[in-house]
């Protein structure tokens, strides 16, 4: 049997003898770049069916078919969790949501604070990060990319039953860790190049759900500080355990 060597999300249905319309954009890269043929295999995932070998049946400059055959890996769901952060310069952005894709998270919500630097994101540019990152790591689920929105009205809608991990780069020396936290429920928040301001902090601080942590003696870029995070809370809550 031929081994499949590209991966695609769709969005389709998947099943056995499904078939599966290609898009303009996956059918040039399937024949015009990786120059697949008809009987070629593809993996396919929707972030529902889980993955499913699939085989070209139609194969054109503009579009094509193919057909499952089989699944070969089930839907692996990640834990529940969000990541919080402050967007950045766009290459270090795109790298923080690829990242949070790649390691787990349920959800990815970009949040503006005091000290935020961009006013606005490409959601949809975000959300093809994400579906490229899961393409490429073997994940059969792609987290949702929100659009940016207020960190305090985030906070002021926020959900009883959801711990939330809050990075502060004014911990930065000190041992505060998870600990003992509990809960299935959890968010991370990462905040901006500047820092929060003392207001955010305050206000933090007070959360009832709250878990204040360090990360290590030294500041971190926000980018370093999303991967350094996320690692830390599925090494002590997540699936990595």
């Amino acid at each position: 049997m031929k081994q499949a060597k590209v991966r695609l999300y769709v969005e389709h249905a998947l099943g056995t003898g499904q078939s599966v319309p290609l898009e303009r954009g996956q059918a040039h890269y399937l024949f015009g770049v990786m120059r697949m043929a008809v009987g070629d295999p593809v993996l396919l995932f929707n972030g529902q069916d889980g993955e499913w070998r699939c085989i070209v049946a139609q194969a054109g400059k503009r579009g094509g078919v193919l057909v499952c055959e089989e699944q070969t890996k089930p839907l692996q769901m990640p834990p529940d969790l969000w990541l919080l952060f402050a967007p950045i310069k766009k290459a270090r952005t795109d790298f923080i949501v690829e990242k949070a894709a790649e390691m787990g998270a349920a959800r990815i919500l970009p949040v503006q604070t005091d000290f935020t630097n961009s006013e606005r994101i490409r959601q949809d540019r975000l959300q093809a990060h994400a579906v490229e990152a899961a393409e490429q790591c073997g994940g059969t689920f792609v987290p949702e990319v929100a659009d940016l929105q207020k960190l305090d009205r985030l906070l002021a809608d926020w959900p009883q039953d959801r711990q939330l991990m809050f990075c502060d780069e004014a911990e930065v020396g000190s041992a505060k860790r998870l600990g003992d936290a509990t809960g299935d429920k959890w968010a991370i928040l990462i905040g901006p190049e500047g820092g929060f301001s003392e207001v955010e902090r305050k206000r933090l601080t007070a959360h009832p759900n709250a878990h204040i942590v360090a990360l290590g003696p030294r500041i971190l870029r926000a980018d370093t500080a999303a991967v350094a995070a996320m690692t830390l809370w599925q090494q002590a809550l997540g699936d990595w355990v």
